[in-house]
């Protein structure tokens, strides 16, 4: 049933992650149709400035990044049993989808974003957990990048989904809503139906390990004095503190290159594609090569995104180049950083490890946002950029020394201290 005994299982992506990727790819179509039309929603229909709704979205980020951890804690304190707080988390945003239908004041609209942010926070870890434990640790690249393939499939096909239910209906937002609601039905079955109720690493369905007591928040902490987790966590940090947010990115790129304003929408596609076509090479290769060294490169690559914004080349080619470079920066570090991490840490700690390293990166991001949107507004969006490019590149190096001398053997129980 885990898939862990025979030799092609080593060589192939375990059911567990095919499932789990059918669930975030179902569940992404509902959320991306949400975030398509929800910024006009607040924005014109209830007269929200636009700066009002970037600092919403962004305190709802930063509670779903703090989420992130109890949600990493309480499926390793259960007993592995991440699927259940899991299902909490994929269930409580299915159910703000039609809620929206229901709320038409700024303050209710705010509950329901921070709930499905919530269910979000709730939910990652212990996918990126069950994603780690169902894998065998040589592959665990090439799982998180064929994961992070079908969730991006989901982000690809959400817009485009919604644009088709605004031009085919008369309630337009309402019945994006609606569709939404039932689409994030669907991906919660798929998750009661076809995601094992308890994953078991692949060495422990051979050797089932001794049971003892269950993790506590003490010891989920106490994993930041692993040297190898705690780089990662520092780096991360580090590198998130000066990486652009996609919003920013784009409409810095749409006004330094002229592209007509119907054509931005396209730009987050644009993104989406090329990090679909690559996440799965770029899986496999951080199998073969150190991980961390390919998460560095990632960020190498943005930054080489960030000189062709701000060079004097214009025009569409250059809009595709910087969309190309943007992809693979989240195909070389979104799933390797979780592939990585999961290395870093014992399989009754995945929960906690993922939430740690992500919620440092997320918040990191948010504090990035803050301070770029500051910037822009004293600045002008290119000397902002400018500014955020040379951090960028001395985050870089530093992050290069404080990982130098990591090693990426596999973690055991006995490392995690008391």
């Amino acid at each position: 049933m885990y898939l862990a005994d025979s030799r092609s299982t080593k060589a192939a992506v375990p059911a567990t992650v095919l499932a789990l990727g059918a669930v975030s790819l179902i569940t992404d179509i509902s959320s991306e149709m949400v975030t398509a039309v929800l910024p006009l929603y607040v924005v014109a229909g209830l007269g929200l400035s636009p700066l009002g709704f970037g600092l919403l979205d962004g305190i709802n980020n930063g509670v779903g990044a703090l989420v992130r951890l109890a949600g990493g804690h309480l499926a390793d304190r259960g007993g592995r049993r991440h699927k259940i707080v899991a299902g909490v988390g994929y269930g409580l945003s299915a159910l703000c989808k039609p809620l929206l239908l229901l709320a038409h004041t700024l303050p209710v609209i705010s509950a329901v974003l921070a709930a499905d942010r919530t269910g979000k926070g709730l939910r990652t870890a212990p996918r990126d957990a069950m994603i780690s434990l169902a894998t065998e640790p040589e592959h665990r690249g090439r799982a998180f990048g064929v994961h992070r393939a079908m969730d991006t499939t989901g982000a690809l096909l959400g817009p485009l989904v919604a644009f088709a239910v605004l031009r085919a209906t008369v309630d337009g937002y309402d019945a994006v809503f609606a569709v939404s609601g039932c689409v994030a039905v669907l991906g919660v079955l798929v998750l009661v139906l076809f995601v094992p109720r308890r994953i078991v690493a692949p060495a422990d369905a051979v050797r089932p390990p001794e049971p003892g007591p269950r993790p506590t928040l003490r010891d989920a902490l106490a994993l930041l004095h692993r040297p190898q987790l705690r780089r990662l966590t520092v780096c991360a940090t580090l590198l998130g503190l000066t990486t652009v947010s996609d919003s920013f990115l784009y409409l810095l790129l749409q006004r330094e290159s002229d592209l007509p304003a119907h054509l931005f929408p396209l730009l987050p596609l644009g993104t989406a594609a090329f990090f679909l076509l690559l996440a799965v090479p770029l899986g496999a290769l951080a199998d073969r090569v150190n991980r961390r060294r390919l998460f560095l490169a990632g960020h190498g690559v943005l930054l080489l995104g960030y000189g062709l914004v701000l060079s004097p080349w214009h025009g569409v080619p250059a809009v595709v180049a910087v969309l190309v470079l943007h992809g693979t920066f989240y195909a070389a570090t979104d799933g390797v950083l979780a592939a990585a991490t999961a290395g870093a840490v014992p399989a009754q700690h995945q929960g906690a490890g993922q939430a740690l390293v992500g919620t440092g990166q997320a918040l990191a991001r948010f504090a990035c946002s803050l301070a770029f949107g500051a910037a822009w507004s004293l600045w002008g969006g290119r000397s902002a950029l400018a500014v955020t490019a040379a951090a960028l590149a001395v985050s870089a190096v530093v992050a290069s020394f404080v990982l130098r001398t990591a090693d990426e053997a596999p973690a055991t129980a006995d490392e995690v201290p008391a």
